[in-house]
């Protein structure tokens, strides 16, 4: 009996079948504000109602409950902010730009067989309070959002108004709409209360919130590791090879004062070893060190901002470099926390590791295809003294014009020109040989057995891309080419070429979706043609494989291990393997 009277309102009223999706769908999710004409619309419809205030309250609470907003607090400014927006968004998806549908036949993508089409053509033909799309749709299985609701029943309602005002409801269909709402008084009082604790829990979050504008994030790393091999590289001692346990700590807040800007400040504390005194070379470097012995430090600090539609500028004042302003295109191994084990395999290290700490950069978007990132990069603009500043010590200017072929191809062109002045020089990102690091050094005249390194210039070429071959492989890779000169001391004009590539491939959703499985290899910093010097006669090759697996959203365990070939570029030395478990808690 229940269910018949049910069925007789809902074909009798819009509004009804509005209540209904409401309750059985919104009853614990946030529900919007209603717009200024649902609530005269339901003021109305209690005033013909009169002999039941108490249900029609309710359910006008039920539309008066905001989510961010505690209802004690609310103004008529927010009221008329969220009507704004609902109107903004109607109009964006043609809602008030559509005539009012006629016949339920005026949809193209409604038949007569489907469940709903009855109601369709009730409220339709006898309401006239449905809309459809421009291209003649009604999408009937697209999931409803709040704004839609919201649109749709104010339309419902004012067509309600309108008809009551003409008499276009009978006492009959007054009377069956007051036997409904006694029939479910117990559950509007339900709803009710539902929503009183509603506003109780938003009012306590809003009380105790971090920041209305400021978001934390976070992410822990454990690792067990150990190098081992027969001897360190350019050394006699054997490799220290020793199970390390240690881990990484950082706190991202990511402060937005304007909605599309970004202030990031970064802690970070950890007591990651590096591996390069253990083995006797920076090529075995993790890619996710945190030497600091566990104190607590500000490990990365910038702020971005959008200038017009087509240019972001980044202003960075501690742990700043090009990969905080460009593209890297390595998408699956580029982050020290997810990405690739080694410090090498994670980036190009001629375009994106610069030695560098402070400096300003741009993304200007060209077309939808093509983009260009511009830096200027420091390492000593803080400090004062000769050799230092903004301008008369070590920096870098680099830039990358970025290709996207499609959805499935991304490439990078860079160039860039560094100035190191004498003990600043690191030409390879700590990440090749000791000569790639530093080309040109000399015996000190007033000490032999002390060595110097002369100012170095260089023009950095790198060109890196990303290209995901089917759904689940995704290749990637660079190749680097630096063209180094001696700036003082008895090398000056001395020139030195240095070269490197990578390549590597991932399998993802291996085994479950989310995991990869990656392999990479490819050729650390060499120096080679040294006017007048030595360079690195041999050749090193690093590999490495590894499997990240995600026990939940915010864990994920990858073991993995590599091997340096010929460490240093010298097959005199023994080869040296890294293996590790690494365990990244996000949040």
């Amino acid at each position: 009996m229940k269910s018949t009277l049910v069925w007789k309102t809902l074909q009798l009223s819009p509004a009804l079948l509005g209540l209904s999706l409401f309750v059985t769908s919104n009853a614990d999710a946030e529900i919007p504000n209603p717009t200024a004409s649902t609530r005269e619309s339901t003021v109305e419809l209690n005033h013909q109602l009169s002999e039941t205030p108490v249900e029609i309250n309710s359910l006008q609470i039920a539309s008066d409950v905001s989510p961010t907003v505690n209802s004690t607090n609310t103004t008529a400014d927010s009221n008329r902010e969220l009507l704004d927006q609902i109107q903004r968004y109607s109009s964006e998806n043609g809602i008030e730009s559509l005539d009012q549908v006629t016949s339920v036949g005026q949809l193209r993508d409604v038949s007569p067989g489907d469940w709903a089409y009855e109601a369709l053509r009730s409220l339709v033909e006898r309401y006239g309070c449905i809309a459809g799309y421009p291209d003649g749709t009604y999408r009937g299985n697209r999931a409803l959002t709040r704004y839609e609701f919201a649109a749709g029943l104010n339309a419902c309602l004012n067509q309600i108004e309108r008809l009551i005002g003409t008499g276009g409801f009978d006492e009959t269909e007054l009377e069956t709409l007051r036997r409904l709402i006694q029939e479910f008084e117990a559950e509007l009082a339900t709803l009710g209360a539902r929503v009183d604790n509603l506003e109780g829990r938003v009012a306590f979050l809003e009380d105790n919130q971090f920041s209305t504008t400021t978001k934390l994030n976070g992410e822990v790393i454990f690792n067990l590791a150990s190098a081992f091999g027969d001897e360190k590289a350019d050394s006699d001692e054997d490799v220290d090879d020793n199970l390390t346990f240690s881990h990484r700590t950082r706190l991202n807040f990511d402060t937005s004062f304007m909605g599309e800007d970004r202030l990031r400040v970064r802690l970070q504390a950890g007591n990651t070893p590096e591996f390069d005194v253990a083995t006797g070379t920076e090529m075995a470097r993790q890619g996710f060190e945190a030497a600091s012995d566990n104190d607590v430090e500000i490990n990365d600090l910038y702020y971005r901002f959008p200038l017009g539609d087509k240019i972001r500028l980044l202003v960075g004042a501690n742990g700043f470099d090009f990969n905080d302003i460009a593209e890297i295109h390595n998408p699956i191994l580029e982050s020290s926390g997810t990405g690739a084990l080694n410090r090498f395999n994670r980036r190009n290290p001629f375009v994106f590791r610069n030695n560098a700490e402070q400096g300003v950069g741009a993304n200007i978007q060209l077309s939808d295809s093509l983009s260009l990132d511009l830096g200027y990069l420091t390492g000593e603009s803080n400090s004062p003294l000769d050799k230092d500043g903004v301008f008369d010590g070590d920096f870098t200017a680099m830039s990358q014009l970025n290709l996207a072929l499609g959805e499935k191809i991304d490439l990078g062109f860079a160039f860039g020109y560094s100035y190191y002045p004498g003990e600043d020089v690191n030409l390879s990102g700590s990440t090749g040989s000791p000569r790639a690091k530093r080309p040109f050094q000399f015996p000190n005249p007033n000490n032999p057995d002390e060595t110097l390194t002369a100012a170095t210039s260089a023009l950095r070429f790198g060109i890196q891309g990303s290209w995901r071959l089917t759904p689940t492989i995704n290749l990637a890779g660079w190749g680097g080419y630096i063209d180094a000169e001696a700036e003082s001391g008895p090398l000056e004009d001395n020139n030195a070429d240095l070269w490197t590539w990578v390549a590597n491939v991932s399998f993802l959703d291996l085994g479950k979706e989310g995991a990869a499985l990656s392999i990479m290899g490819g050729m650390p910093p060499k120096l080679t043609n040294v006017d007048g010097g030595d360079e690195d006669e041999d050749t090193s090759f690093l590999i490495e494989a590894q499997y990240q697996y995600p026990i939940t959203d915010n864990i994920l365990i990858t073991p993995g291990a590599y091997v340096i070939l010929n460490p240093n570029h010298d097959d005199g030395n023994d080869d040296i393997w890294v293996g590790t478990i690494r365990t990244t808690f996000s949040f």
